[in-house]
């Protein structure tokens, strides 16, 4: 799709996108990390909101083991904007990946089996009441619990989600906002329908980093002091990110936790499995993690090599990517290798998913790449895991791939 001019700048074609929302939805909240995205977003729309005297929601989800910079300047906005806002500060047991581990591949804020473990204590107006939201599980998945509270806060009326997202930050985010098979909100490209009456906008998703940076500088506007710390540090703006602290591309940034707060880092290590060997390895480039390059050690081929991972790997996981490479196997049999995939082969094709090879396993094994979007899927709803990986199991046996019957032939 080729890049079209709107024939004006980036702060009034946001302006404008957020006061479209403000006229056509009843109910209106905002998505909220600290960073330096959505904080350029909530400054944005609660000036819009004050105007019209009007009381948005605004969430945030306290991750447990985020900087205290962060957890900081997140009570400094909710104080800043009290007078417009309905806060729904999170510090609930919430599921998210962790790209560190294989022994703990999902990892679970405030888990209260690990409660002498916790980095810090929840904030006070933070909310921990399991029964505050009816929907809420416990260790509900953080993908699971962000549509379901944007259903629970429509009300049955017309809702919005402000959220604070870039096309240029990834490839996955300029999809989510470019991809021209998704239910818009009158045609809007900017808005995705979401749950319900529920749609996210992204008013500020044509910005670029630069654009960020300079309405906060031009207009005098706090932000997290933590960038910087990242910016004395020498991390490049590009790389300057806050999320989760345990996913694929948050664990890059795991060294600065150590830089910035030493004592906080060793509860972290206590904490998470995993966090230290991320914290020395996400930034390495190697066969460690898989980053750029893999290294096959001698005697081996990649298909052998991923045999050997897998054995190495805790009964539970193996038995996760068994079940994702089975069906793996199984589909590209159907798509010209009937004879099983190769060990490996040209490194664009492999890029863009074009031939299956050992050698993108082994990536995705070394990556931690646990529901192995790297080959192509998509993560599994967690009430729907267990009769997924049943059924696996029981179509293992039908193949014939990693099936129970040859592994006892095998051992006789």
């Amino acid at each position: 799709m080729p890049k079209r001019g709107l024939g004006i700048d980036v702060l009034t074609a946001a302006q404008e996108r957020i006061e479209f929302t403000f006229d056509n939805f009843e109910r209106v909240y905002l998505s909220f990390s600290a960073g330096k995205d959505s904080t350029v977003m909530l400054h944005l729309v609660m000036n819009e909101a004050r105007k019209r005297g009007r009381k948005i929601g605004l969430l945030f989800i306290d991750w447990e083991c985020q900087i205290g910079l962060t957890i900081n300047f997140a009570k400094q906005m909710y104080a800043e904007y009290a007078d417009c806002c309905e806060p729904y500060w999170v510090a609930l047991p919430m599921k998210t990946w962790n790209a560190c581990s294989q022994i703990e591949p999902e990892w679970t804020a405030w888990d209260e089996e690990k409660r002498d473990l916790w980095v810090r204590q929840p904030e006070p107006e933070s909310i921990t009441d399991k029964a505050f939201f009816p929907f809420y599980r416990d260790e509900m998945p953080f993908e699971e619990f962000v549509p379901a509270f944007a259903a629970w806060y429509s009300q049955g009326k017309s809702c919005a989600c402000f959220v604070g997202i870039r096309a240029d930050e990834s490839l996955n985010r300029f999809r989510t906002v470019a991809r021209s098979d998704k239910p818009t909100y009158e045609g809007k490209m900017w808005t995705t329908h979401v749950e319900l009456d529920a749609w996210n906008v992204y008013p500020i998703y044509d910005w670029r980093t630069a654009d960020i940076w300079r309405y906060l500088g031009k207009f005098n506007l706090p932000y997290n002091k933590l960038y910087d710390r990242m910016h004395q540090a020498g991390m490049k703006i590009s790389q300057m990110r806050i999320c989760e602290p345990f996913g694929d591309e948050a664990r890059k940034g795991l060294w600065l936790y150590q830089a910035v707060d030493p004592a906080m880092w060793a509860k972290v290590v206590l904490r998470c499995a995993g966090a230290n060997c991320g914290k020395m390895y996400s930034n390495e480039k190697g066969a460690v993690l898989g980053n750029h390059s893999v290294i096959l050690p001698d005697g081996h081929t990649y298909q052998s090599f991923a045999m050997h991972l897998l054995n190495t790997m805790p009964i539970k996981t193996a038995e996760h990517y068994k079940n994702k490479l089975a069906v793996y196997i199984k589909w590209w049999s159907r798509r010209g290798y009937p004879d099983g995939i190769p060990d490996l082969a040209d490194k664009s094709l492999e890029s863009k998913g074009k031939v299956p090879t050992w050698r993108k396993v082994v990536k995705t094994f070394l990556k931690n790449d646990y529901w192995c979007k790297g080959l192509g899927f998509s993560p599994t709803k967690s009430t729907a895991y267990q009769k997924y990986m049943d059924l696996c199991k029981k179509r293992r046996e039908e193949w014939g791939i990693f099936a129970e019957s040859n592994i006892t032939e095998t051992t006789q």
